[in-house]
């Protein structure tokens, strides 16, 4: 009989503890639908969970302040590694693994990529020069006061494989789309910290991301996709997918990435029958189970990522 799906709150997270786990994916949403990741990503998730891993849902909390919601998910990892071996032994299921940080995956779709990322970089012997160099205050006492904070001797994912999902480095106006509302809030500090420019020069100046992996969707307007290196000069510059695969392609381990049919909100939806429905008249609405593959390649690049680790 497979084991039984379905979630319980643990610390500011909800769990589905597998009783034979081979790992334990930490998932965390794009905005609104990352609210309740485990109504509107129900499908993708219990999936992953058949296949043999704990899930982790990490609820989406909206904040301009992403220094602050990532270091808050790495906390929670650290909660939840000790958390998890209590419960697993309270009922009789394996343990062990969940003390180990190597056994635990980042996996992120939308503006949970970010924070991810964040979580990359601040692993870096380096990155408080770095920061410095991009933003040219300085934001390293601003940081190390937010880990201070946490309780936190430090911040490091090293030798923890991330799979981002039609990543979007969030910037003021991709929260506040009136152009004009977003350009004032950034001019008096009240904006988005750190930006889509600064994020992306913490990234190119990282000697890290070497276990990571990116799954796109053709048709995303909001994240980009491969085919915007043909389009405008415009699409081709806020296309954070092209960008992402350009520059992870060189690194020690060169990205692995995949783009598949689909809208950025592919990984929305719930099974009922042999259907996959989101509610959303906007994107796919309905669709055929048997067409989906969103969540064979997460497996896939989830299995390989690990294999590298070894």
């Amino acid at each position: 009989m497979p084991p039984m799906f379905g979630f319980i709150p643990v610390s500011n997270s909800w769990i589905a503890i597998h009783p034979q786990p081979k790992g334990v994916i930490q998932f965390i949403g794009g905005a609104f639908f990352g609210t309740f990741p485990t109504i509107f990503y129900r499908y993708f998730l219990q999936t992953l969970f058949a296949s043999g891993y704990t899930i982790v849902a990490l609820p989406f909390r909206f904040s301009f302040r992403h220094w602050r919601i990532a270091i808050d998910l790495l906390k929670e990892q650290e909660i939840l590694r000790d958390e998890l071996g209590k419960i697993a032994d309270r009922l009789e299921y394996k343990s062990d693994l969940y003390r180990e940080k190597k056994n635990y995956y980042w996996l992120g779709h939308s503006l949970g990529c970010k924070y991810i990322a964040l979580l990359e970089f601040l692993s870096g012997q380096q990155w408080q020069q770095i920061a410095q160099n991009c933003i040219g205050v300085n934001v390293d006492r601003e940081v190390e006061a937010i880990i201070a904070a946490a309780d936190l001797d430090g911040v490091s994912i090293l030798d923890q494989p991330s799979l981002l999902i039609a990543p979007d480095i969030s910037d003021t106006e991709s929260a506040i789309p009136i152009r004009s509302i977003a350009s004032f809030l950034d001019r008096v500090g009240w904006g988005v910290k750190p930006t889509r420019k600064q994020t992306q020069c913490f990234i190119e100046r990282s000697r890290l991301f070497n276990l990571t992996a990116l799954i796109s969707f053709e048709k995303d307007t909001l994240a980009g996709s491969q085919t915007d290196s043909s389009k405008s000069p415009e699409i081709r510059e806020n296309s954070d997918v092209l960008w992402a695969i350009e520059q992870l392609k060189q690194r020690k381990f060169p990205i692995l990435y995949r783009e598949l049919p689909g809208k950025h909100l592919e990984p929305l939806g719930i099974s009922i029958g042999k259907y996959i429905v989101d509610f959303n008249p906007f994107d796919k609405f309905i669709a055929s189970i048997d067409s989906r593959q969103l969540e064979s390649f997460t497996l896939e690049f989830i299995d390989e990522l690990k294999q590298r680790t070894q």
